[in-house]
Formats: structure tokens, sequence, C-alpha cells
């Protein structure tokens, strides 16, 4: 039987046991990332889809309550046509009453390259009108295994009309190399 491989790390329990054994001789390891979140909500293909909506969300100014599944396509660069490297795959809603902020539940899955198979975990707030915002890595799978760091995003572009985005990330992520 063949086991099942993220770019050169093997997965599965007996796998993940092995990596904890060797753990206190690893090495961490700081990479940075640059790419693009495509957040397509309108047209025939969109990449993100609400999922739930609230009774007051519509009366709300900051959509409270709203809620999206998404399967953002990740890019080099902010063209849609441009190179896909990963998809931001998860869950984001409306969690705040007072200003446009979403409560973010994303794994970025990297599908190309030699982190091919590998993902990030992200959990935190968004508040999507601010020129910058942080959001913790709380961790990941592959060559991220027990990653942590901080996703940064500034919005790209936007149409205040469909809600689609792109917007730039740069991430800085702490793991372990053995």
């Amino acid at each position: 039987m063949v086991m099942p491989m993220a770019q050169g790390v093997e997965l599965g329990p007996k796998a993940v046991e092995k990596w904890f054994k060797k753990l206190p001789h690893a090495k961490q390891k700081v990479t940075k990332f640059h790419f693009y979140f495509h957040d397509i909500v309108s047209g025939k293909n969109p990449t993100a889809v609400q999922i739930g909506l609230a009774n007051m969300t519509t009366k709300s100014p900051t959509f409270f309550g709203f809620v999206a599944m998404a399967d953002d396509p990740l890019t080099v660069g902010p063209e849609p046509n441009s190179t896909i490297v990963g998809r931001a795959q998860g869950i984001y809603g409306s969690a705040d009453q007072n200003e446009s902020g979403l409560l973010m539940n994303l794994n970025f899955v990297f599908t190309t390259g030699k982190y091919n198979g590998s993902t990030l975990s992200v959990l935190g707030r968004n508040p999507v009108f601010h020129k910058y915002r942080e959001m913790p890595i709380v961790g990941g799978s592959g060559v991220f295994r027990l990653a942590q760091g901080i996703a940064t995003a500034k919005t790209y572009w936007i149409n205040m009309t469909s809600g689609d985005a792109i917007v730039e990330y740069n991430v800085m992520v702490l793991h372990y190399s053995h």
C-alpha cells in the first residue's frame, strides 16, 4: 500500500507519531507567502455562497448574522486569470454589530509547488474596511504541522454593488523542518 503524502510529508497516524518523535530535533523555519484571494459572490460561478442569514441581517448596517461558505482561488497576481497556487476554503460570517467585521475560519489549501497538499488554518477577526487586517494562523497540515503565524490582508479591489472582492494577503508562518 502506498502511503499518501503532502509534498514529501508522509501522512497517516504512524507517520504523525514518527514526526512528533523527531520534533525535539527539528528546526523552526519562517516561510513568507504573498498571494491574492478572489472572493466572487456574484455571477454564474460564484466562489463563495450564502449559507445562513438571520432574520435581522437585512436590517443590520453590518449584515450581522450573514454566513458564507467559500472555495476561493488564491493566485500569484490580482488578475482573475493569474496562476492559481491554492484555494481558501471555509466559512466566514458577519460577527460584529457595530462595524463590518467578519469571523474568518478558513484553510489555505496549497495546490502547487513544494507546498502542494499542505494547508494553513486561519481563525480570526477581519474588520473588512480597515486598511490592514491581521488574522492568526492557528495551525496547518503537511509541511505546516503545528504552524503558527499571521495573515495580513489588504483589499486590492472591491465591487460595492456585487460584493465581489480581491484581497491581497501577506502571510508569515513559523513551522518545523525535519
